[in-house]
């Protein structure tokens, strides 16, 4: 029995210690989202004026072909905690498009959005289930 726990232990630390491959483009992606905060904008469809626009990105990490993990901090009742968050990230060129449709996030209901990253600045837009938008601004390293 011991063994076997043992055996298995080993076997998750390795599944866990695997990396999966990074082209140039994903590489630099991952490095310019380390340690930043997207700063800007955003829009509510039927509605006039722009709102504050703020996420803190901790890190992001290729988990499979264009799955990603980004570790992203939040405020919630008075704490502040990461909180991994798995989303797509589809590649247009050698411009990433975060990706998602109808995807549920803890705590925050279900959202599709399409925001694309170039060049130190961030544009997409996002939808709810009652509400939607735009989103713009700045990438700004911590």
């Amino acid at each position: 029995m011991r063994n076997s726990f043992l055996l298995t232990l080993l076997a998750a630390t390795c599944l866990a210690a695997q990396t999966v491959a990074l082209t140039d483009l994903e590489r630099e992606f991952e490095k310019a989202m380390e340690g930043v905060v997207l700063e800007g904008q955003s829009t509510h469809d039927g509605k006039p004026g722009l709102s504050e626009d703020k996420y803190s990105i901790d890190k992001v990490v290729k988990t499979g072909d264009e799955q990603w993990t980004f570790y992203a901090r939040i405020e919630a009742q008075g704490q502040t905690m990461t909180i991994p968050l798995p989303l797509q990230v589809k590649w247009a060129g050698d411009t990433p498009v975060i990706t998602l449709t109808n995807q549920g996030l803890p705590g925050m209901g279900s959202y599709s959005a399409r925001v694309l990253i170039y060049r130190g600045q961030y544009a997409g837009t996002w939808s709810g289930k009652s509400s939607g938008g735009k989103v713009f601004g700045h990438i700004v390293k911590k």
